[in-house]
């Protein structure tokens, strides 16, 4: 299975804010820090404000911060909200002369479950957990 770009745009986004837990990250230094269209950021960060993963701060000293600690954030749980439940292939409305037959959706369907059930083993903060992934998420840029 494939992660989306934004799926893994949006994991950069938390784990930049998770290594900084005492400011607040601007969608500027986001965009800058990993060279991601600014435009695109928007979208993730208006998503993840809407699912309650980040707070949002207008104004001066404004900016986004993570809405819970790193350790409270499950990896699987959140991938599975931004990625949503659709199959890895859609056979409905196909007409297919398998289908009556076919298992190869089924098992496509368990892999998925075993993928997500496998992410929410780990948190935010196991995937900043060691120290040379915190120093490069702390490197100036």
């Amino acid at each position: 299975m494939q992660l989306s770009r934004h799926s893994d745009y949006t994991l950069r986004v938390l784990m930049y804010l998770s290594v900084r837990p005492d400011e607040r990250g601007t969608l500027a230094q986001i965009s800058a820090f990993y060279n991601i269209s600014f435009e695109h950021l928007r979208k993730i960060v208006h998503e993840l404000g809407k699912l309650g993963y980040i707070e949002t701060f207008r104004g001066k000293g404004g900016g986004i911060e993570l809405a819970y600690a790193a350790e409270d954030i499950n990896v699987g749980v959140l991938l599975e909200s931004v990625e949503g439940d659709k199959p890895l292939i859609d056979c409905r409305g196909l007409d297919c002369r398998l289908a009556p037959v076919c298992t190869l959706n089924l098992a496509l369907t368990r892999a998925q479950r075993a993928f997500f059930d496998t992410l929410k083993e780990y948190t935010l903060a196991d995937l900043v957990g060691n120290k040379a992934m915190a120093r490069e998420l702390l490197a100036v840029i």
